[in-house]
């Protein structure tokens, strides 16, 4: 039963180009180079187990035939002594094999993990902006995972498979001819049984993927708004939604344990019904005189060892086709454009004066959404600027296309007179702080988010910078001080403990350029009064952008910008734009009005806008 919802009628996940299963394994190969070695060792251990296993046919022969058929009981003990020691050497050899092969297995699956993982954090913000973060969660772990077991597992098991079937197959002939070609007679079957899997499975593994992914998606969301589903008593109602997306997944799931459930007992009878025409065939060998017993009983145990990896390589093909789907998703992430970033002539430890233009600027999200049009501003070294509108006039969008957030469909940005897109990104982003109104800290120390915005500064630069935010003294007083944990977003702390924090951080940055969404606009006065003091320090020789909250705080700002539908609609200092008459004139004659996108909503309705 669906219920209606978030998401309910969209997809949270976003989908996989679909690829060849030789594309996914040639690529997930690549990852095996380093670890050649490695990778060989693993099979040549396999090896050697599978050459101790084959010593016990043959002794078997001897001991049915010679020892017992002809009486030698005084060769009875060392024949056993020398079976024994095959199985010995069988499982050292087979420990051996799993040790090499979980260090490879380690080796490799960390690679493949840092790769997706370093793509990730080099893709625009945009990307992001489309896909659900538990969608990623499942790509970077379970689907690397996938990845992973048909990279180890596929590479060790099918080539010891492949070349046991070989090498086994060839003592069978050499053992006896007419036997051998009675142990051929069920592979059609086998191989078209293992042709239908393959060619149908792939569907029911992506789906199942991406049934996993949706289910992840939605789970995270919930975790991270448990306190608006108890707030407004959705538990219920959760539950209904995830038990959709769960039923989706066991659905999936399911299809995918049925065909498996069809395929794998088939083959399973293919491989016994070989084995009953040997012993058939090989009995009546035996009868006529044709054959001994121990060679009989010698094929039969050969055809064991024939038949295990012949079963295995059915395995591998399940193996395969999981992991061809999860391998499209990995290799989405890999294969997704990273950030532009042109070198242009700007070295590493260039820092900005500060001064800002837009020439103008337009922007787009997609070609039937237009956010800014035409937007000119100057900002000189140290002015702040005060970004003013009702929600949605493209305020946020402004202020991100300048760190390369988002990138200007039209016209172009500078700073100093240089363009950003000939900045590297690195380098533009260390010229601008950030402080959001919704303070986002990790779940870490306050320690490590304060030193986040300078890693390598010193103990007195950290308590400076927190001494200026005005955060020391409250740090001081909790138990562990700046070791204390903050809990995940900071939940622990208070919302103007967080936002202090976030201030020692851009103040510990010391980026020239600062933007600011006002941190005010969600406290108490006592804390406002806190916050504004620490904003001071920030604010000061920097030049700013203050996406403007409350009115109160951009009387003193050098210019204010009026903005709706993506346009400036007027510009000037507080004064200047009383006297103006205009929009902002009207905005600030409004009695009892804290909020501007308040004002903007009653001047809608008295249709002043």
């Amino acid at each position: 039963m669906s219920h209606p919802g978030f998401g309910a009628h969209t997809d949270p996940t976003f989908q996989s180009r679909p690829r060849t299963t030789w594309e996914v394994v040639r690529r997930v190969g690549v990852y095996l180079l380093p670890y050649r070695w490695l990778a060989l060792a693993t099979i040549a251990f396999a090896l050697l187990s599978l050459g101790c296993a084959i010593v016990y046919p043959k002794l078997t022969r001897y001991v049915i035939d010679d020892v017992i058929g002809k009486g030698e009981a005084g060769a009875l003990t060392p024949v056993m002594l020398l079976v024994t020691g095959a199985f010995l050497f069988r499982e050292i050899f087979t420990s051996l094999r799993i040790r090499v092969n979980n260090v490879l297995e380690q080796k490799v699956i960390y690679d493949l993990r840092r790769d997706v993982y370093r793509r990730l954090q080099r893709l625009p913000v945009k990307w992001f902006d489309q896909r659900a973060s538990g969608d990623l969660m499942t790509r970077v772990i379970e689907d690397v995972n996938s990845v992973e077991r048909v990279l180890i597992d596929g590479t060790e098991q099918g080539t010891v498979a492949i070349l046991s079937i070989v090498g086994v197959l060839t003592i069978l002939f050499m053992t006896n001819a007419t036997l051998a070609l009675v142990v051929l007679a069920p592979m059609p079957f086998l191989l078209g049984g293992a042709l239908w899997y393959t060619l149908t499975a792939h569907k029911r593994y992506r789906a199942v993927r991406a049934a996993s992914s949706a289910m992840n998606a939605l789970l995270m969301d919930n975790l991270q708004g448990v306190r608006q589903v108890k707030s407004f008593g959705r538990e219920e109602h959760e539950d209904g939604r995830f038990a959709a997306r769960a039923e989706e997944l066991r659905q999936g799931t399911l299809q995918v344990m049925r065909a498996w459930a069809n395929y794998s007992p088939s083959m399973a009878f293919m491989n016994a019904s070989g084995t009953a025409l040997v012993l058939w065939v090989g009995g009546s060998m035996v009868l006529k005189g044709e054959m001994t017993v121990g060679s009989l009983v010698e094929f039969v145990l050969y055809l064991n060892l024939f038949y295990d990896p012949v079963s295995k390589l059915h395995g591998l093909n399940q193996m395969l086709q999981s992991a061809r789907a999860a391998g499209e998703r990995v290799f989405d992430i890999l294969d997704t454009e990273e950030e532009d970033s042109e070198p242009g002539e700007v070295t590493a430890d260039w820092k900005a004066e500060g001064r800002v233009v837009y020439e103008g600027v337009g922007f787009q999200y997609g070609e039937d959404r237009t956010v800014l049009r035409d937007i000119s501003l100057t900002a000189k070294t140290g002015e702040m600027i005060a970004l003013v509108g009702p929600t949605g006039a493209g305020k946020s969008t402004l202020v991100n296309l300048l760190p390369a957030f988002y990138r200007a469909t039209a016209g172009n940005i500078t700073i100093d007179g240089r363009d950003i897109r000939q900045i590297p990104l690195s380098v533009l982003r260390r010229q601008v702080a950030i402080v959001s109104q919704e303070a986002f800290l990790f779940n870490g120390t306050i320690r490590e988010n304060i030193l986040y915005g300078r890693l390598d500064a010193s103990e007195a630069d950290l308590i400076a910078a927190a001494t200026a935010a005005n955060c020391h003294h409250f740090i001081e007083r909790l138990p562990e001080g700046y070791d204390s944990k903050v809990g995940e977003r900071g939940v622990k702390l208070s919302v103007g403990e967080k936002q202090r924090v976030s201030i020692a951080r851009a103040l510990l940055k010391d980026a020239p350029i600062l933007i600011l969404d006002e941190a005010t606009a969600s406290v108490d006065t006592a804390t406002e009064k806190l916050i504004q003091e620490a904003l001071e320090h920030l604010l000061e020789g920097r030049t700013s952008f203050v996406i403007a909250h409350r009115l109160s705080t951009i009387r003193g700002a050098d210019q204010i910008l009026v903005l709706r539908r993506g346009e400036i609609l007027e510009r000037g200092t507080h004064d200047e734009l009383l006297e103006l008459n205009g929009l902002y004139a009207k905005l600030a004659r409004i009695q009892n009005t804290t909020f501007i996108e308040e004002g903007f909503e009653k001047l809608e309705t008295v249709e002043i806008v």
